[in-house]
């Protein structure tokens, strides 16, 4: 059985710690913790893990965030994963720092990435996983906070959410999408 587990970010160096790409942290943190690595392929960098039998490809899309849906499409289709076996990881506004919440389905909630996948797979009924990145900003300076680099307080803060992402991810390949729920959901 395989899975596709995209975390969304963008690439370049000006953007690695932004929380932006919270998605592509937290799959650097499971690689890590996996020991395994990211190859760049066609439409990102991907790796590839196994947990009791399952097969999981780990995908951070180099299409920047708005077009993250052509590398979903592309990978799903790539290697036949089902929509039921994709699970996306993406920062949110409108949870408070460090929260974690995994829905099977949804809007995109403004998030354009969200959009973009949603778009191009033409539906909601897929699984995102949420971390929490805060809304303290100014009115209208949403952009310039999602790509500013997390504070030093949340940077000591994040290796352990990064970790429980993990645990949350593996999770959802083994017990599924509801069980994992029920398990992790506000719970930290």
């Amino acid at each position: 059985m395989k899975y596709l587990i995209v975390g969304l970010g963008n690439i370049g160096r000006e953007y690695e710690y932004t929380r932006h790409n919270i998605g592509f942290r937290v799959l650097d943190a499971l690689a890590k913790a996996s020991d395994i690595v990211f190859t760049d392929k066609r439409y990102g960098s991907v790796a590839e893990m196994k947990i009791k039998g399952r097969a999981l490809i780990l995908l951070k899309p180099s299409t920047y965030m708005n077009l993250s849906g052509n590398a979903v499409r592309y990978w799903m289709t790539q290697e036949k994963i089902p929509i039921e076996n994709l699970l996306v990881v993406v920062d949110d506004l409108a949870l408070p720092f460090g929260s974690l919440r995994l829905k099977g389905k949804g809007s995109d909630a403004g998030h354009n990435g969200l959009k973009h996948i949603q778009s191009i797979l033409n539906t909601q009924e897929y699984a995102r996983l949420r971390l929490g990145i805060g809304n303290d900003f100014p009115r209208g300076s949403q952009v310039d906070y999602v790509l500013e680099n997390f504070s030093d307080n949340e940077e000591k803060e994040l290796p352990a959410k990064l970790e429980i992402c993990g645990e949350i991810i593996k999770n959802f390949c083994l017990a599924g999408i509801q069980n994992t729920m029920n398990q992790y959901n506000n719970k930290q």
